[in-house]
């Protein structure tokens, strides 16, 4: 097919696609006549890849250019794929280990991920620990029981995302491991939004005075002109 029928079938403009290209996030064509070129399934995928990393996901290009060459890297190990992916999306944090309390909280984390019986990255521990360190210097108190929810929902969702993975790893379909690692993640957060939206509403709402509205959210409030 021609770059305007990838255009057409994307719905990404020839002049984004060129883009792409020049990037080097698509291989070129194959030459056909002067300034033509021919493209095939592979190109319309990773376009299609490459627009749901930006606009799901909301990964910049040079974090999507890394996750591209992740899933063409054939002699990557699927564990060592996903460290891999992780590592590019979520980039790496100045330690805080200077800050008041997060010897204490680093404490408190690694005490929670070993009561899990979890093994993990100490990096990725001291990030929980950043953040609650972060919550308890704001006033915001919680104890590490708090997180027992967050922690029971993650492995219950890891669990059954990694249960759509064939028994043999060579035939994974990485793309689709690593998309789903992406769109996933934008899933949750939009599940959580959305649940936190109806009962933010239906606590605030009822606890309300009696005005005749039921918020302050125009579509809830039942005002006609």
């Amino acid at each position: 097919m021609r770059i305007s029928d990838l255009s057409r079938r994307t719905g990404v403009p020839v002049a984004t696609i060129k883009f792409y290209l020049r990037r080097g996030l698509l291989p070129r064509g194959v030459p056909t006549q002067r300034n033509q070129a021919e493209y095939g399934e592979r190109h319309l995928h990773l376009i299609r890849l490459i627009r749901a990393f930006t606009n799901i996901g909301q990964l910049d290009l040079s974090t999507v250019g890394e996750l591209l060459t992740a899933i063409g890297n054939e002699r990557l190990s699927v564990p060592d794929l996903y460290e891999v992916v992780n590592r590019a999306r979520f980039q790496e944090q100045p330690a805080l280990d200077d800050v008041s309390g997060m010897s204490g909280a680093r404490s408190d984390v690694d005490f929670f991920i070993q009561r899990l019986g979890w093994h993990v990255d100490p990096e990725v521990a001291g990030r929980l620990a950043q953040v609650v360190v972060t919550l308890r210097q704001l006033g915001c108190e919680c104890d590490m029981d708090f997180f027992g929810p967050y922690a029971a929902a993650a492995e219950r969702l890891v669990v059954q995302e990694l249960d759509l993975l064939p028994s043999d790893a060579a035939s994974t379909d990485r793309a689709a491991a690593v998309a789903r690692m992406v769109l996933l993640d934008a899933a949750l957060a939009t599940v959580h939004r959305m649940a936190q939206e109806h009962f933010v509403a239906q606590r605030f709402d009822a606890a309300s005075p009696a005005t005749g509205e039921t918020g302050a959210v125009g579509h809830r409030t039942g005002v006609t002109n």
